[in-house]
């Protein structure tokens, strides 16, 4: 099993040909090396710090990002670290994070009503939750909804799908150079820019509203909730303290639209279908979350959500078995390194199997099971481990300062509709399909996501 592998851009340069001691390959070859010790991926992790490493352009992100001018793909140097400031301080910190808490008690409320609505008939989860989702991220970002009733609404939908899907795309140009022609053959580079045409509309208008609203320093969006992530950006732009482009702007908020929906949804359906498959799991959960809410007419509050220690544990454990980007994000080596004796050039494509890690069994016991408990017990070394990046063996959203900055804001949306449906729903597959005859099929992209849609029916539960 892979757990790093290292690309060359250079299909000419033959290994150890100029005196350098590579990594075992294959000559001539795009993937030329690769280091299958974990012990080797905490030096590389830590010891050679991925703080140090850039971006590689990549075409779909290179386009669709502005140039890379957002903070997951925009390389390392002054403007990033002053773009992940502003998005840490004044976008994504806890202050701000709590601020929307209306915004997600709202949205949860609407999911809730979805389902007492479906009665006895099977639902889309799927569909529900990546609505629940995109809502609470369109929220936050522009002070408002363009939900289905809207027109916009419904195009941007579609055009953030598209875009996701581009981004998980691979690009055969990307790897080997002489080979783009077959990209545009198959259509992608007609797809690529249509995409980022149709984003580039939606989000002029977007801005434009919000620079009158300031400009004027009237409310003119009827339902603006609080300050959204575009008018704090726009603050920051107007003020020149910071390299700030619209262009910038653009591409922070699409991070935000990219990143914070598809992980969050893809994370609460992978929560639902393991509680699912797992009934002595889903009922400790259920005692848990009823006992601290309180019984029939209570609801789920955000306070609430810090005394629940097991739907904690069954979080981390989705995340371990299912993070939302197996891969990461590709990093690249900017400088020549020497890691366990190899040299490491400078343009190096280093991929780090996050999903490979989470499950070997040096560090998990019985790793291919879902266990929250074991984030639970004191006497085993995994209770402290946590997904902020400083322990090597459980990476979900990456490590460093190219960690995902966003965890905090997705985390809690996701815990608070978990807890909800937990208490007020018991949750079965319909059919008479068990827990484990559920297809687990999977496909790839940017994410990795469930091939089918969760089909669930959701009875009120009798207090």
């Amino acid at each position: 099993m892979l757990f790093v592998i290292l690309f060359y851009k250079s299909l000419s340069s033959k290994p150890g040909g100029d005196g350098k001691n590579l990594p075992p390959s294959p000559p001539k070859l795009p993937i030329l090396g690769n280091l299958h010790q974990l012990d080797l991926l905490l030096i590389v992790l830590f010891d050679h710090c991925l703080d140090d490493m850039a971006r590689p352009k990549l075409r779909t992100a290179t386009s669709i990002f502005n140039d890379n001018k957002d903070i997951g793909f925009s390389p390392s140097g002054e403007y990033w670290r002053r773009l992940r400031g502003i998005c840490v301080m004044q976008l994504l910190n806890n202050k701000k994070v709590q601020s929307f808490r209306a915004i997600r008690e709202e949205e949860v409320a609407e999911v809730v009503e979805k389902f007492n609505r479906s009665g006895s008939s099977a639902v889309n989860f799927t569909e529900i939750v990546l609505s629940y989702t995109y809502d609470v991220v369109c929220r936050a970002s522009f002070g408002r909804k363009y939900s289905e009733n809207h027109e916009r609404g419904i195009n941007f939908k579609d055009i953030l799908d598209e875009a996701t899907r581009l981004l998980g795309t691979f690009i055969l140009g990307d790897f080997v150079p002489c080979l783009s022609w077959i990209d545009r053959v198959k259509g992608l580079e007609g797809r690529l820019e249509k995409v980022v045409q149709d984003l580039d509309a939606f989000l002029d208008k977007v801005i434009k509203e919000h620079q009158s609203h300031l400009s004027s320093r009237k409310n003119i969006l009827i339902e603006s909730d609080n300050e959204s992530f575009v008018d704090i950006l726009l603050e920051v732009h107007m003020s020149n303290k910071h390299d700030m482009s619209l262009d910038s702007i653009k591409a922070v908020i699409l991070d935000m639209f990219l990143a914070g929906t598809d992980t969050t949804y893809m994370l609460i359906e992978w929560v639902v279908v393991e509680l699912i498959r797992n009934p002595i799991v889903m009922k400790e959960l259920q005692e848990e979350v009823r006992r601290i809410v309180g019984g029939k007419g209570r609801k789920v509050c955000e306070d609430g959500l810090e005394k629940m220690s097991y739907l904690k544990a069954v979080m981390k454990e989705a995340l371990r078995l299912h993070p939302p980007s197996p891969l990461l994000l590709f990093r690249e080596s900017v400088q020549d390194a020497k890691i366990n004796g190899f040299d490491i050039t400078a343009g190096t494509l280093v991929i780090i199997n996050v999903w490979a890690i989470q499950r070997d069994s040096i560090y998990w016991e019985e790793p291919e099971q879902f266990r929250p408990e074991r984030f639970l017990n004191d006497s085993n070394s995994s209770s402290s481990v946590d997904f902020r990046g400083q322990d090597f063996q459980y990476i979900p959203f990456g490590a460093g300062r190219r960690g995902c900055p966003g965890i905090s804001f997705g985390m809690v949306a996701a815990e608070l509709v978990i807890a909800t449906l937990i208490n007020e729903f018991e949750l079965k597959l319909p059919g008479g399909i068990q827990g484990d005859e559920l297809d687990m099929t999977e496909i790839a992209g940017l994410t990795v996501r469930r091939r089918d849609p969760l089909m669930v029916i959701a009875s009120p539960h009798a207090f």
